[in-house]
């Protein structure tokens, strides 16, 4: 049960560490008052590219997310069976 604990403790840290690292890539919804007036310049194929790779970015998050959540939820039925602490 030792081995299993530690391989399911460090998928959930290495999921937590990519997760931080996708949120933190992403770009923000706003584009401050520039894009209110107009002076957004970026063309149309650029925007398609950036669409989609933020679509990604996005899927990516939300597996990583499930993943977290169901990497705790074993650590601690794991822990409960073996009857050891976390």
């Amino acid at each position: 049960m030792d081995i299993l604990m530690w391989v399911v403790a460090g998928i959930l840290v290495l999921s937590s560490i990519l997760m931080c690292v996708v949120v933190l890539i992403q770009q923000t919804k706003s584009s401050g008052l520039g894009a209110a007036y107009g002076s957004d310049t970026v063309s149309f194929s650029q925007r398609g590219k950036a669409a989609s790779r933020e679509a990604k970015l996005q899927k990516i998050t939300v597996v990583l997310a499930i993943i977290i959540a169901v990497m705790a939820i074993a650590l601690m039925l794991i822990a409960r069976f073996a009857g050891k602490s976390i």
